[in-house]
């Protein structure tokens, strides 16, 4: 699978995505208008190692909803990934069995390289 989960209305997203210059055989879901459903969390949760790493704790509601103080299991992460859109953290890279998770430089190098090795 080769697929890129990003939010369209997100500067960071797009400039990412134009960064990696992704071939045309990557499909592009933007998180917002078709939610994640179920089994795209469970793939991802298989390529990443668990849910957690897939949660933004930089998300709005994760403030509102002062979620920091809570202990949170893998099964609310997974229900709350499934609830909003806003707690992927994006963007979401999958090339084949690798996954990159986020924005951060390393992370976008790694991505950028792996497509196009």
């Amino acid at each position: 699978m080769k697929k890129i989960y990003y939010l369209s209305t997100c500067d960071t997203c797009k400039r990412i995505l134009k960064e990696l210059d992704a071939p045309g055989e990557f499909t592009l879901q933007d998180i917002k208008k078709e939610p994640l459903k179920e089994e795209e969390i469970e793939s991802l949760k298989k390529l990443s190692g668990n849910y957690e790493k897939l949660f933004s704790k930089r998300a709005r509601l994760y403030k509102e909803r002062d979620l920091k103080n809570k202990q949170l299991s893998e099964e609310d992460y997974k229900t709350l990934l499934l609830e909003h859109y806003t707690f992927l953290k994006r963007p979401v890279i999958v090339n084949e069995n690798e996954i990159f998770i986020g924005n951060s430089k390393k992370t976008v190098e790694a991505a950028k390289k792996s497509i196009h090795e």
